[in-house]
């Protein structure tokens, strides 16, 4: 068991040439926060990279998939590993650092300091900022944005920003007991879990969530993202909203 009571989830595939140790030695510089490097199932180094950068420091934590299960079952399983690390908050980010470690520390404050359970990144260009998106990112991000707060329920400007932190509770262990549906739009699902869960006392409302604009975010090349996946995930929203009817009768 850690000392360490906040684990954030790096999901890693192939990232040998976008995985910084910098970054990470970042997060872990906080004696408080400590990361999960989930290898999904790698075979470009990417594995002995985070051997390396484990054994640069404390507060990192290697999780290796032998065989590649995609970004949602990497994160959910990363998640469920920081669990047994003790942790109290838990939260994920993407390897290329698209959200820098800033950014993200800065989130996780926002988390304790707003007294919520659930901060969401969000990618909300505004004065001051520094938003680095492409067009295709940008405005397929604000479609299946708006179709996927319908389905939620819930106003929230960006559900598919890389950078999340969530306080453990029993209804979030719940959330990540099983794997999810969707590939790329986990997110939407998880949140829905937490809204959708059948104890009607300890299931998440709206003021459970706060969604914190990012000040730095960066379309970081060699991005696994394409268009039919983007086109995908749209049509799996309409297979998550019929499931969380299901989840919500199950748990």
């Amino acid at each position: 068991m850690s000392s360490r009571t906040t684990w954030l989830v790096i999901p890693c595939f192939n990232e040998v040439a976008r995985l910084a140790g910098q970054n990470i030695a970042e997060l872990v510089a906080n004696d408080d926060v400590g990361v999960v490097l989930v290898d999904d199932g790698s075979d470009d180094g990417t594995r002995e990279l985070m051997f390396n950068i484990q054994n640069a420091g404390a507060g990192v934590d290697v999780l290796v998939l032998q065989q590649n299960m995609g970004k949602a079952e990497a994160v959910r399983r990363g998640m469920n590993h920081a669990l047994t690390l003790g942790a109290k908050v838990v939260g994920y980010l993407d390897a290329d650092f698209a959200t820098p470690a800033k950014d993200m520390l800065a989130l996780l404050n926002k988390l304790e300091a707003n007294e919520v359970k659930v901060c969401l990144g969000s990618r909300w260009l505004h004065l001051g900022a520094k938003i680095d998106r492409t067009a295709f990112r940008h405005y397929g991000g604000r479609v299946f944005a708006t179709i996927a707060s319908s389905v939620l329920k819930l106003n929230i400007y960006d559900t598919q920003c890389g950078a999340k932190a969530f306080c453990v509770s029993e209804v979030l262990v719940r959330s990540i007991s099983e794997p999810f549906l969707s590939r790329w739009a986990f997110d939407v699902e998880l949140i829905g879990r937490l809204l959708n869960d059948a104890s009607e006392d300890a299931r998440y409302t709206e003021q459970d969530f706060i969604e914190i604009p990012l000040q730095t975010w960066r379309d970081i090349r060699g991005s696994k993202i394409r268009i039919a996946d983007m086109v995908t995930a749209t049509f799996e929203l309409l297979l998550i909203s019929r499931a969380l009817k299901r989840w919500a009768k199950r748990t």
